[in-house]
Order: C-alpha cells, then structure tokens, then sequence
C-alpha cells in the first residue's frame, strides 16, 4: 500500500464519487468546549464512504473479472458501496449481509441490483459462505476492509481532507475515524502520512467492541467476544484487519472507545448543529471529538455514514429534545 495506489483510486472515481465537505459550527464547538470540525461521509453517494472503496475495488478489475462478477460481505455500507459500483460497471453482484443488518440497508442494497444473501451473524461464518458462493459462482470477493484496492479507496478520505485543512488552516490535529476492521482508518493515515503528517488518526470505536483500540494499545491484534449487541452495527467486527493493523500499529494514535449513548448524542448534535444525518456507528467519531478528555484546541472527526433506519433516527430524536 502506498500514495500511488491512492492517488490512482481517486482518478478512477473522478465524477463518481463525492468530494465531501469539512463542516465547522461554532455552537457544536461550545458543547465540545474546542474547535470541531467534521468530514461529512454521510454525504456520500451511497450515504457512506464505502463507496469509495466499492469503486475502487469493482474498477480495478479486469473485464472478465467484471463480466463474472463480485461478492461482498456486509451489515449494508459496503453492501451498498460495492453493489453500487458493479451496477455502474454492469457487473452481476452478490451480497452477504447479516438478518439483522437494518432494513434501510438491505432495501438500498437490493435497489443497485445486487442480489441479498441473508446470514446469522451469531451462528453462521461469513467468511465461508462467501468463500463457497464465490467459488461455486467464479465471482471475486470484495473484502470490507483487508484489500488492498479497498484501502486506498478509502485513502482517498485522507486526501481530501489534508486539502481541506490546510484550506482551514490546521497544520495540527487528531483526526478521529470510526473503525471496524480498519479499511478507513489505516487508508487515511496513509494519505496524511504524505499530504498532511501533522494530522493523526485516531480510531473511534464502541464499548465492547474496541478491538482496535486494544490491539493498538497491546501491540498485536485482539478479537471481540462477541460478535452483536450495540446500535453501532456498522463497526462491529470480530477483530482488525491483518492488513490494516500493521498500518495503524505504525501510524495511529491510541484508539478511543464511546458509549452507545454518547454515539446517539452526537447524532442528535450533528442533526441539531450541522444539519446532517448519522447512523450510530457513523457518528462514533464524533463522539469522540466532542466528549473525549485530553484533547486540544482543534480536531477532526470523520463522520462516515449516514444510512439510518428512520425509525431508529425518530427515536433518537425523541429522546434527545
């Protein structure tokens, strides 16, 4: 993994993907007692960043590759990202998702095209499904996160937003990233790491399920007990990625860790203060930003997604007026 292979993504999904905006609302920085300022991913075409690594993955592909078609496992951000690029590329695509995944997700994956394939998180190993439909099909697998074309499409977050601060004037800052397997993370840390070196990543995870976190602070990958059981479905993964770690382990700062109730705050104060709508676990970095302890005057949280059941968004609405 280097620059080159994120600079090629971003050329390859130029006038398919969305440059998203760095938001700033000085009432949000008086609740957070620091200046925050917020990469809108939810903005995505998709209403994540994973469309970034979809498009980069599905594009680099050879013809036949593309002509067969792809697999991809996923609770709905990565389903969508890459269903919405093999439809762009005319290539058949089939998608794990967990039965528990939210309707919204499994609804939009289905309305790019792909075909829904609905597995027990709990019971079941995604991993060898996905295998065995893959190579009973000749489709390519599309990993979340461990792939390196899956990376740097995802880097591409990362090379904006140097651009983007430096525009701000933030030489300097902790850039907290919502982490599951660490595709995002480790792809932007290697984009700021040239573009930008004096900003940080910072992972942002779930209680309970901060294997990141542990694993950066032990120094060798750690694995979750348990495999559900926060709102924040779309980070929740058994343990980081054997690719990303590495990149993090060099590159990362020490990974934060939120409730499930701060990660709902922050999606209330983003709706009430940037106007933008989170899913749970694409508000887990702005949590971070916004009520973690020790941090300086500015920093830099990058809110992923925005792909919410309305119910659960109405709910959270409710709660916090």
């Amino acid at each position: 993994m280097n620059l080159a292979m994120i600079e090629a993504a971003a050329a390859r999904m130029t006038g398919h993907v969305r440059h998203t905006p760095l938001l700033h609302a000085p009432l949000l920085d008086r609740v957070a007692g620091r200046r925050v300022f917020v990469k809108a991913e939810c903005l995505q075409v998709t209403g994540s960043f994973k469309a970034r690594g979809g498009w980069s993955a599905v594009s680099a592909l050879s013809p036949d590759a593309r002509a067969r078609g792809v697999i991809a496992f996923s609770s709905g951000n990565h389903a969508q990202g890459v269903a919405y690029a093999a439809a762009a590329h005319s290539a058949p695509c089939v998608i794990l998702m967990p039965s528990d995944a939210p309707a919204v997700k499994i609804a939009n994956t289905r309305a790019h095209g792909a075909e829904v394939v609905l597995y027990d998180r709990a019971t079941q190993d995604r991993d060898a499904i996905g295998a065995r439909i893959s190579a009973d099909r000749g489709l390519t697998l599309v990993k979340p996160y461990d792939d390196p074309q899956v990376i740097a499409g995802q880097g591409t977050v990362g090379l904006e937003l140097a651009h983007q601060a430096a525009e701000a004037g933030i030489a300097e800052a902790p850039v907290f990233v919502c982490c599951g397997g660490g595709g995002l993370s480790s792809g932007i840390a290697l984009a700021l790491q040239a573009r930008a070196p004096g900003l940080q990543v910072r992972t942002a995870e779930p209680a309970g399920f901060d294997d990141m976190a542990r694993s950066l602070a032990l120094g060798s990958r750690q694995r979750n007990k348990e495999l559900g059981g926060s709102i924040c479905d779309a980070i929740l993964t058994p343990s980081p990625g054997e690719m990303t770690f590495p990149i993090l382990a060099r590159l990362a700062g020490p990974g934060a860790v939120v409730s499930d109730a701060q990660a709902l705050r922050a999606m209330a104060l983003a709706f009430t203060h940037l106007r933008i709508v989170l899913e749970p676990g694409g508000a887990v970095a702005l949590a971070a930003a916004l009520f973690g302890d020790g941090l300086p005057e500015t920093v830099i949280a990058v809110a992923t997604g925005g792909n919410v059941d309305p119910k659960t968004f109405a709910a959270m609405l409710e709660r916090s007026a």
